[in-house]
């Protein structure tokens, strides 16, 4: 197969978990920029087709990161300027949260992964979101199998903890509620 073949492939079999990838990590306020990133990959995996290894979506995810964070960059520029020029609802994305009865199922979830490190939460979305194995993890964070087994013990035993302290937090709330 030739190396235009195989892009043709890997862009056929992977555009829609790159963009579901890219997605899962922008803000709802972000959406148009979904489809530059994946565009963005894909010009990459196009200038560098003939890397691209037999089982190209843990590579695909490895350049999708980069071109995140470059983009992620770029957006955070932009939130400075608006605040900056005193468009504050515009640079947070307008988004406000009207009670705790608003709140989505599942949420708490988002808000312990909210509390990890980048790294851990990108580890975390990886195997749990993208559903690679250890191996796949490893081409997709650029390191050994070895690191990336460790990192991905290290981040899940972080997300209990922070769980359990949430969950400590809220009983010592609710434990208050109940004497008065």
């Amino acid at each position: 197969m030739s190396t235009d073949d195989s892009f043709a492939a890997a862009y056929r079999e992977h555009y829609w978990a790159v963009s579901r990838f890219v997605a899962r990590r922008l803000d709802a306020g972000e959406v148009h920029e979904v489809e530059e990133v994946v565009a963005d990959v894909f010009s990459i995996a196009w200038r560098r087709r003939a890397e691209l290894p037999d089982s190209p979506l843990p590579w695909l995810y490895a350049v999708a990161r980069n071109c995140l964070a470059n983009t992620v960059r770029g957006l955070g520029r932009r939130r400075r300027l608006l605040h900056r020029l005193g468009h504050h609802e515009t640079a947070n994305g307008g988004q406000t949260v009207d009670s705790p009865d608003t709140e989505r199922p599942g949420s708490w979830v988002h808000e312990a992964l909210a509390r990890l490190s980048p790294a851990d939460q990108e580890a975390l979305r990886l195997t749990t979101w993208e559903e690679l194995g250890v191996d796949e993890l490893a081409v997709a964070l650029e390191c050994s199998r070895s690191a990336a087994a460790m990192r991905l013990h290290r981040a899940r035993r972080r997300l209990r903890a922070e769980i359990d302290r949430m969950q400590m937090h809220v009983r010592a709330g609710q434990a208050g509620e109940h004497r008065d």
